[in-house]
């Protein structure tokens, strides 16, 4: 799979191992756990940072390496079910918070050409993950532009 917007070629690298219980010594309660994946969303924490305070610290001391496999159902299932969920998803969230951050550089640097060709790219990605949201995740007649994302991610 070839990357957009990036000097690199080519999708080389690791793969996790194919698994399809999880591993003898994290024997996890599924309650216990959809429990800590609760608490850790309320407390603010994004899916991703859940799902490695779960691998590296583990509920009541045994880590989780996997929660999909210990559970049944990703993290961002358990979230939904609990209405712990994010309003806006994760990566569409990140991205935002970056075509922020650039186009206020860019407000103090208007000679930058090179984060100008960041901030239309990363604006670019977010257009079209608001297009695949849309409807599902977020309204259907949200539209992407800077105002609108710093009132949304102003908490």
């Amino acid at each position: 799979m070839a990357r957009m917007h990036t000097r690199r070629r080519g999708s080389s690298g690791s793969d996790k191992p194919t698994a399809d219980d999880p591993p003898e010594w994290s024997d996890v309660d599924e309650d216990a756990i959809e429990a800590r994946v609760v608490e850790l969303a309320e407390q603010g924490h994004d899916p991703s940072q859940i799902g490695m305070k779960l691998r590296d610290e583990g509920v009541t001391g045994t880590p989780v390496p996997d929660v999909s496999l210990a559970t049944g159902k990703s993290i961002t299932d358990i979230l939904d079910e609990n209405d712990a969920g994010p309003e806006l998803p994760e990566d569409l969230r990140n991205l935002m918070k970056r075509a922020i951050r650039l186009r206020e550089h860019m407000q103090e640097n208007p000679q930058d050409h090179q984060n100008k060709r960041a901030l239309q790219n990363t604006e670019s990605k977010v257009r079209r993950l608001v297009q695949y949201y849309s409807g599902d995740e977020i309204a259907a007649e949200f539209t992407y532009s800077y105002d609108v994302a710093v009132e949304l991610l102003e908490e």
